[in-house]
């Protein structure tokens, strides 16, 4: 009877052992997580904050809607954003997505203003000179058949 006690305490205490190593791949897993995805994460999260809370006047930023603008005032949870001369929006802090450095939106307008003219110029010109093209049509139309009944 007490070789049978003997030998069931030794078989649980290797099993024991294997419940350890059975976990090894389960840490591994949660500890590669942890670096892949968790910790760079926070990371931006946190450089996030500290960028929205250094608004200031005369920042050029652009919000998550892809609205780029000047910073006009800043209170504690929105900013006044100048988008053109005369238009002004109000956003939350923190749907500032991104800071520019200074001088992007003088950059980026005059290359916007000068597609915008030759696209209508060169639209214009085409329409005109199809009104034109049938205006003439209907002419020579009047003129042939004021001939044909002329001959007749």
């Amino acid at each position: 009877m007490l070789i049978n006690d003997a030998f069931a305490q030794a078989a649980s205490s290797t099993q024991a052992g294997a419940d350890w190593l059975s976990l090894l791949p389960m840490l591994g897993i949660l500890v590669i997580f942890y670096l892949l995805l968790i910790r760079p994460q926070a990371k931006r999260a946190k450089e996030q904050k500290q960028m929205v809370e250094a608004l200031q006047r005369g920042d050029e930023v652009i919000t998550n809607g892809g609205i780029l603008g000047l910073i006009i005032n800043v209170s504690e949870n929105y900013v006044v954003i100048e988008v053109a001369p005369t238009v002004e929006i109000t956003a939350l802090k923190s749907s500032v997505q991104t800071l520019l450095p200074k001088g992007t939106l003088k950059s980026i307008e005059p290359k916007g203003k000068t597609q915008k003219s030759k696209t209508a110029k060169t639209t214009a010109a085409p329409e005109s000179k199809k009104a034109e093209d049938t205006e003439e049509a209907s002419d020579n139309k009047d003129n042939e058949a004021g001939s044909i009944t002329e001959k007749k």
